[in-house]
């Protein structure tokens, strides 16, 4: 038997890289309720310099009818570690992603995003299930 060489694939990385939001059959459709995730090790790359972005990721959404598995969350959100990406498409994507998972009746996702070269960002947006919460700016008259 040969040992484990640094080229090969570990079991974890082989699972981030599967990784996709896997949902599962909300136990009280019809109450609204507010499910709230804190995901404190969220990193990504800059895309203009390489250099890691490190950031507090909230999740805060109340579901319709189906719920979010939290182990396949957290594998979904390990795979931008190696991806180059801005604060504002990074958080924009995490939501068009859950949406499309779960279609909750509300959605709030926040990026904290630790700060570096004296500029701290923070990009929250927001969905809800009605359109309500859309920019009216972006509404067809």
């Amino acid at each position: 038997m040969t040992q484990s060489t640094a080229s090969n694939v570990k079991y974890g990385e082989r699972q981030i890289a599967e990784g996709e939001l896997i949902t599962f059959p909300n136990p009280r459709i019809g109450r609204t309720y507010e499910v709230n995730i804190t995901l404190p090790e969220f990193t990504c790359k800059c895309p203009f310099s390489g250099y890691p972005d490190f950031a507090t990721i909230y999740i805060a959404y109340c579901p319709n009818e189906k719920v979010v598995e939290l182990k396949a969350l957290k594998l979904y959100i390990n795979s931008y570690r190696d991806r180059y990406i801005s604060h504002e498409e990074v958080i924009n994507q995490i939501l068009d992603d859950f949406v499309a998972a779960c279609d909750p009746l509300k959605l709030t996702i926040k990026g904290d995003f630790n700060p570096r070269g004296n500029v701290h960002t923070v990009i929250e947006v927001n969905h809800c299930k009605d359109g309500s919460s859309e920019n009216p700016s972006q509404r067809k008259s």
